[in-house]
């Protein structure tokens, strides 16, 4: 469906472009690809795909969407940048893609891009409003999603503001909880922290191979959080933020999630792994807390909760005292 309404103003650096034939809407800031909203039929949830920096870098694993070299083939529903939950109502969202077995299928959520609802040009931000569906694999809609993106760049870099609000529809939902979840990022190769272990990585023909010893001349990832905790040593902590740090041909990159104080669970809980995923999950406490917490959110029918988080994605190394005052102020919104 096309978008219903569309804003412009005088100076417009932050272009969104709706391509409904494509399914998918393209973001350009300064006339370059930062990311694009898409929901192609062959993922089952919409994502932001690629992240692209200032420079022009792209910083998120192409599998499963592109033939790429040199990429791990694991966890297929990896994909961009996405919101999800590994239990609503006893089905999983988080892990659904089309490598499960169909005789499996009746255990796993779909959320289904509904509508473009608008977009917005701007000199420092635009917007996407967009519906989605949360469905069960009888076709019932579980949750109405209603999602704002603001994309927008600042001293800082690039960044997206997701506002996320979830409306249970005729019956209740629990979240249980569960690790999976809420908002993740699959990140490229060179962001990945450096590993010994063999793996399955894309050949040149983009074909899944065995590799015994890894090349980790180029994979500088490490990430840091509010409390100064760095490494794969971010797992499992509540923070205000993690940076994910590295640098790719010399171009040193920040890549930030903040979380907001208004969420549930706050702050978060970080599930971020060497390997490249980087994820903040509010709801799962049970295993990060090792058993001494625990969260399942309830949504009574007919109430809607708020996520709020914010992506910067720069190409400079930024510190604590940015990041910080990042924070505070996207706590403001």
């Amino acid at each position: 469906m096309a978008n219903v309404s569309t804003e412009k103003t005088g100076q417009e650096r932050v272009v969104l472009t709706d391509n409904p034939a494509e399914k998918r809407v393209d973001v350009h800031i300064d006339g370059k690809l930062f990311t694009a909203y898409v929901y192609p039929d062959n993922i089952k949830k919409p994502v932001l795909y690629p992240l692209v920096t200032p420079k022009g870098t792209k910083i998120t694993r192409k599998f499963p969407l592109e033939k790429s070299v040199g990429e791990r083939v694991d966890h297929p529903h990896h994909v961009g940048v996405w919101f999800n939950y590994g239990d609503v109502n006893g089905l999983d969202f988080w892990n659904n893609s089309d490598s499960i077995k169909v005789e499996k299928r009746h255990k796993y959520g779909t959320i289904r891009h509904n509508q473009v609802i608008s977009t917005s040009n701007g000199e420092d931000s635009g917007s996407l409003k967009v519906s989605m569906d949360w469905k069960a694999p009888d076709g019932t809609v579980l949750l109405v999603e209603n999602t704002e993106f603001v994309f927008g760049a600042d001293a800082n870099g690039y960044y997206i503001d997701r506002i996320t609000s979830l409306t249970a529809q005729d019956q209740n939902v629990d979240f249980k909880d569960n690790k999976e979840g809420v908002l993740g990022i699959r990140v490229t190769r060179a962001l990945e922290h450096p590993s010994d272990k063999p793996s399955v990585f894309t050949d040149a023909n983009g074909i899944p191979t065995k590799v015994e010893a890894l090349d980790n001349s180029t994979v500088k990832g490490n990430y840091l959080n509010a409390q100064g905790v760095e490494g794969t040593d971010v797992w499992g902590k509540r923070s205000n933020w993690v940076n994910l740090r590295s640098e790719i041909e010399g171009e040193p990159i920040s890549l930030v999630v903040l979380d907001h104080k208004d969420n549930v669970g706050y702050p978060t809980y970080w599930h971020a792994r060497g390997y490249g995923l980087f994820a903040a999950n509010p709801l799962g406490q049970h295993e990060f807390s090792k058993g001494k917490e625990r969260l399942d959110f309830f949504l009574e029918a007919g109430k809607t909760t708020t996520f709020k988080h914010r992506i910067i994605v720069a190409n400079k190394a930024l510190g604590k005292t940015e990041i910080d005052a990042e924070f505070d102020a996207f706590g403001k919104k």
